[in-house]
């Protein structure tokens, strides 16, 4: 069942900028950003994430599987 941007988000909240992030989605493509920080909520309704120098867009349907670390 897929997740949410709001469930995504929630999830993520975490992210402090100390820890690191590994996305894999439903297609078998995978991320990894180091020392993420969540982008906290805009308008456009869009999870970001950003590793200070990168912003990170994530569909929140596709997403299968989280790791932070």
């Amino acid at each position: 069942m897929p997740i949410n941007s709001d469930q995504l988000r929630s999830a993520l909240r975490e992210l402090n900028g100390l820890r690191d992030l590994r996305v894999e989605f439903e297609h078998g493509s995978r991320c990894m950003v180091k020392r993420a920080l969540l982008i906290p909520a805009e308008h456009d309704g869009l999870v970001k994430v950003t590793d200070g120098t990168h912003v990170h867009l994530f569909d929140a349907e596709r997403v299968i599987w989280i790791e932070i670390g």
